[in-house]
């Protein structure tokens, strides 16, 4: 269904659409009280189960995954039993899909942690891993 006739729709039945969020983002429909409705995101042909649909936000499957340069004085600081799923959630690349800065330092909270890093020519190097505090995950502790 187009947006078109999703507005049309919410209109015959009183509900007015809200844009939120990024021009392709969220759009959000509320009836006059604030009560919200419908939440839509963005079609992803690669993602989603309907192969007949175009998308018009992220027509391609993500990248291959990157290869994890991970200092082993660095993985020492990861349990055991979480290093393979922090090596995998890496090689999926977190960083924002718009991104492309090889110097720019990345960061993400996993078990507790930050870990930061870089990415280069498909190679993601972890640089440093902080402890996250639970009350202000701003402040951080360097365990280097």
């Amino acid at each position: 269904m187009t947006i078109e006739k999703i507005k049309a729709l919410a209109a015959q039945h009183g509900y007015e659409l809200r844009r939120r969020g990024s021009p392709r983002g969220y759009v959000n429909a509320q009836r006059s009280d604030g009560t919200p409705i419908l939440d839509i995101k963005p079609y992803l042909p690669y993602a989603d189960a309907h192969p007949e649909a175009r998308g018009g936000f992220a027509q391609d499957a993500p990248k291959s995954a990157l290869i994890v340069d991970f200092p082993t004085d660095l993985l020492a600081l990861i349990p055991e039993d979480r290093r393979e799923a922090l090596c995998s959630v890496l090689a999926l690349d977190p960083r924002p899909a718009y991104h492309e800065d090889p110097e720019r330092v990345y960061g993400m909270a996993f078990g507790g942690l930050n870990v930061r890093f870089t990415v280069r020519e498909g190679t993601l190097t972890v640089r440093e891993i902080t402890e996250l505090s639970s009350y202000d995950d701003t402040r951080r502790t360097k365990i280097k």
